[in-house]
C-alpha cells in the first residue's frame, strides 16, 4: 500500500514538473514570436524615413500626411505596452495605405526609381510582418490554450500565468479597399 502511495505521489509530482516546463516553454515561445515581429516592425520604422523624404520632394503640398505618417510612425516606436504597441502599429499600417493611395495622385513620383524600391522594399517587410503576426498569434493560441484547460489551469493559476493578447487587425481595416477606374 505505501509503494502504492509513493508511486502517486511521484506520478503527481512529475505531472507537475512536465506540466510546468511546458508553460515555461510556451511563455518563452510568446515571447520570441513577439521579438520576431519587433524586429521586422523595426525595419518598417526604419524604411519610413526614406519614404516620407522621397515623397516630399514630388508631393510638398500634402505636407499633413507625411507629418502624421511621422508622428504615427514615433509613436509606434515608444509605445509602452505591447497592446499600445498593437493599436500604433495598426494606424501606422492605415496611414501608409493612405500614402500609397496618394501616389496615384503623383505619376512622377510612382514612375521615379527610388519610391519604387522603397515601396517594393515595404512591401516585402509588410508581408514579412504578416507572417510573424501569424506566427505569433498561433503561439500566443497555444499558450492561452494550455493555461485554460483543466488541469493546468490549476498549475498555471497558481503560478501567475495569465493570457496574453492576439495582435489583432482593427476593425476598420477589414474592409475591402474599393477600387474605381
Amino acid at each position: 500500500m505505501i509503494y502504492l502511495i509513493i508511486f502517486l505521489i511521484a506520478l503527481i509530482i512529475l505531472w507537475l514538473i512536465f506540466t510546468y516546463n511546458k508553460l515555461i516553454k510556451l511563455r518563452i515561445l510568446s515571447e520570441q514570436a513577439w521579438s520576431d515581429v519587433d524586429v521586422q516592425l523595426k525595419r518598417r520604422h526604419d524604411l519610413i524615413p526614406n519614404l516620407v523624404e522621397t515623397v516630399k520632394g514630388y508631393a510638398s503640398h500634402e505636407r499633413n500626411t507625411l507629418e502624421e505618417i511621422v508622428k504615427l510612425r514615433n509613436s509606434a516606436i515608444g509605445a509602452a505596452s505591447q497592446e499600445e504597441k498593437f493599436q500604433a502599429e495598426n494606424m501606422l499600417t492605415k496611414a501608409l495605405r493612405q500614402l500609397f493611395a496618394l501616389a496615384e495622385n503623383y505619376p512622377d513620383l510612382k514612375a521615379s526609381a527610388n519610391f519604387q524600391s522603397l515601396q517594393e522594399e515595404l512591401s516585402r517587410i509588410e508581408e514579412t510582418i504578416s507572417q510573424a503576426r501569424r506566427y505569433f498569434n498561433a503561439v500566443i493560441r497555444d499558450y492561452n490554450t494550455a493555461i485554460a484547460i483543466f488541469p493546468n489551469n490549476l498549475i498555471a493559476g497558481a503560478l501567475g500565468f495569465s493570457p496574453k493578447i492576439f495582435f489583432e487587425t482593427e476593425e476598420d481595416q477589414r474592409a475591402v479597399p474599393q477600387v474605381k477606374f
